[in-house]
């Protein structure tokens, strides 16, 4: 596989894909071809920009060294972190065009919500004082690829705010939760030694494993919550979820938990493409 696609992560790209087709679905009559082609675009040129970001960052200050998982182009030096640091400005840029797009053809304060996102992006890992580093990580991931993603994407279709959609937002910034706990938690040892504070480093090994399982739980709890009967469809998930779950609990750990980044991932997709038929049916 190409490099600049290894390092692009395509395991976290459902994470981007999911908000973008529940809240498409959920637009129903007043959904929009262009508008919701742009918003997939915004979200998948952000999640693309964020692994880049990451890598190089995290290359740059040597957290990446001796870990486990994806391969990191910088700290491998499979390539130069200034092109690494490229790769990422120009899916930022990929972002911000199709966001100005966006805004034409819906409302202004749109840019002032990309502007906060490729910020947040960027912030995580990078700059003199990451948030990523200080256990934040999953909140921005839960705020930016579930609420906003969710919510603006039907928002730049409908030019509507509301309870539906703010419930269909949470079980995707739920499982976008989950894929980085998982990853945490697999790079929990490695951080610490780095001075890496992420979320799974100050819960603990325990309390980690246990978020996880939360965040699986309450996809499913806020998708009933929408109010549509056919969300029950939902469980026809828990086949991917428990097998996953129950590797979670019962301790796997390093490279064990790398095939379960993978399974999240078709989680969180499976999840979004039966939730968005519940949400037409």
């Amino acid at each position: 596989m190409n490099i600049w696609v290894q390092g692009a992560r395509p395991r976290t790209l459902p994470a981007a894909i999911a908000p973008v087709v529940v809240a498409t679905v959920l637009a129903g009559s007043d959904w929009k071809p262009v508008q919701a082609l742009l918003a997939l675009i915004v979200s998948l040129s952000l999640q693309i920009a964020v692994n880049y970001s990451n890598d190089y960052s995290d290359g740059i200050r040597g957290t990446d060294d001796n870990r486990i998982g994806p391969v990191r182009l910088t700290a491998s030096g499979l390539a130069p972190a200034e092109s690494v640091k490229r790769a990422a400005i120009l899916s930022f840029a990929a972002a911000s065009i199709a966001g100005l797009a966006l805004a034409a053809l819906s409302s202004w304060w749109v840019i002032l919500v990309g502007v906060a996102a490729i910020a947040a992006a960027w912030g995580y890992t990078g700059g003199k004082n990451p948030y990523g580093y200080k256990g934040l990580g999953e909140m921005s991931v839960f705020i930016f690829f579930g609420v906003v993603a969710t919510m603006g994407s039907y928002y730049v279709q409908t030019l509507e705010i509301n309870w539906v959609s703010f419930a269909a937002s949470v079980p995707m910034g739920s499982l976008s939760c989950a894929l980085l706990a998982i990853n945490n938690i697999r790079d929990r040892a490695q951080d610490l030694l780095v001075g890496k504070r992420t979320l799974a480093v100050r819960l603990g090994d325990r309390g980690a494993r246990n978020l996880f399982i939360a965040l699986i739980l309450s996809a499913y709890i806020f998708a009933a919550l929408t109010g549509r009967a056919w969300s029950i469809l939902t469980l026809l998930t828990l086949p991917l979820a428990i097998p996953v779950c129950r590797k979670v609990l019962m301790g796997a750990s390093g490279e064990a938990l790398i095939p379960l980044l993978g399974k999240t991932g078709k989680l969180q997709l499976a999840f979004a493409l039966i939730f968005a038929l519940a949400l037409w049916l």
